[in-house]
């Protein structure tokens, strides 16, 4: 028989441009056809359709009972029978499996079987992509993005189509289709509706991953990354640590004359990144981590054991703090521990604490200077001054617009609870 040269292209164009397996695919196409046929008042359930593999030819197989007579569907006399057993008699009863004209399976059931056959294809490629990439999850792929939609951001990876949610983008990037795009793989969800991959660009593995790159002292295991914390887009610290005495594990991530972590501020679209000396000791560790503040003194909370009491000269404190509690957030992450910053009790003067009062709140809150000497004219030198009143009261108290009060009075509430160890909705 003529090779089925349609069905040859069709499986083709299928295994090209789909990468699913010719197998599959005829198996699909069998599956649907005997389905959709099925719906025919004229066949029976066990109707089935094989396709030849050598030739593509179709044949299409429906199973009767013998009777005397023809008696409707389902049943053939004993006279049909004979003739379809190729002489050999039969008995009245007999199942018998008999060779339909491919044409039975009707228009109908062809056009029917479109979408099931898609939709098995859909089944194989997410089966497919989840056994290709189940055991890849923090693995960087590199694709191209092919569309952006609701600012998910779908990429091409080889023939799979993976999706990068709002979520775990940097906040800074935009996207264009047709550009080149790395990420990592965060997960595989077989069940998904659409894209099964899920990449992230704002988790903190990413980083990890793009260190592990970038640092051949990582990947051969000198180097150990003992934790990252990120605020994605704008900074990020990670701490190393090595057991060589012959290697400065932050020199190594900084790689010489920067050029190890320059390549990954430019992947990242301009992160700052601090890469920190981790230390069993967590009062060395503490500090380090919130560089590049100077302290003046670190104490283990006697009671709290996971808490540690931080004190900074006054024009170190909005340093160790960070604008909005950004330092002190992220070093809270690296560390795991609850961190209580305070300035230190060192006499000045009321004009140069003011000054400097101005100074930091203006810092802090992202506000003007004019703005942070209207809150220290009102008596409020401090972020703890700040939440010890009352909203309505410090906004009287000011004579700021609402709208500015009540941001600051909120931001104030955030860094206050971060300088307590407080944890926070971000």
């Amino acid at each position: 028989m003529a090779m089925n040269s349609q069905l040859l292209a069709v499986v083709q164009h299928i295994e090209a441009e789909r990468g699913v397996s010719r197998e599959i695919v005829l198996t699909a196409i069998e599956q649907a056809l005997a389905q959709a046929a099925k719906k025919n008042h004229d066949v029976t359930n066990d109707l089935r359709v094989v396709i030849d593999r050598k030739d593509l030819s179709l044949h299409v197989y429906d199973t009767f009972i013998c009777s005397d007579e023809d008696t409707g569907p389902g049943f053939i006399s004993l006279e049909r029978a004979k003739r379809f057993n190729k002489g050999i008699p039969v008995k009245e009863g007999q199942a018998l499996e008999v060779e339909m004209p491919a044409s039975r399976l009707g228009r109908i059931a062809a056009q029917t079987s479109r979408q099931m056959i898609m939709q098995k294809i859909r089944d194989a490629e997410r089966t497919n992509t989840f056994s290709e990439y189940k055991d890849r999850i923090g693995d960087i792929v590199s694709g191209t993005v092919s569309a952006v939609s609701h600012r998910d951001t779908y990429v091409t990876v080889g023939k799979t189509e993976m999706v990068l949610p709002a979520k775990e983008r940097i906040p800074t990037e935009e996207f264009q289709v047709g550009d080149p795009i790395r990420a990592i793989v965060l997960r595989v969800d077989p069940e998904a509706k659409g894209a099964s991959v899920v990449l992230s660009r704002a988790s903190g593995k990413f980083l990890e991953a793009l260190f592990r790159l970038e640092v051949s002292e990582i990947t051969d295991g000198v180097v150990e990354i003992m934790g990252v914390s990120r605020d994605p887009g704008f900074r990020a610290k990670i701490a190393v640590r090595t057991a060589n005495e012959n290697v400065d594990p932050v020199g190594a991530c900084v790689g010489q004359r920067g050029s190890r972590v320059r390549a990954i501020v430019s992947e990242l679209s301009g992160e700052k990144i601090d890469i920190v000396r981790w230390n069993e000791d967590i009062r060395q560790y503490v500090a380090a981590a919130l560089s590049p503040a100077k302290l003046e003194s670190i104490e283990v909370d006697p009671v709290d054991h996971n808490t540690v009491h931080v004190v900074t000269a006054g024009d170190q404190y909005s340093l160790a703090i960070g604008k909005r509690g950004q330092n002190i957030r992220l070093t809270t992450k690296l560390t795991g521990w609850h961190i209580e910053v305070k300035r230190s009790m060192a006499a000045a003067s009321f004009e140069d604490q003011k000054a400097e009062a101005v100074k930091e709140l203006a810092e802090t809150f992202s506000v003007s200077t004019a703005v942070a000497t209207q809150m220290a004219d009102a008596g409020f030198l401090t972020v703890e001054g700040i939440v010890e009143e009352d909203e309505t009261s410090f906004i009287a108290a000011t004579g700021l617009d609402e709208v500015t009060a009540k941001g600051v009075y909120a931001a104030a509430q955030a860094v206050a609870a971060l300088t307590r160890g407080e944890s926070i909705d971000e």
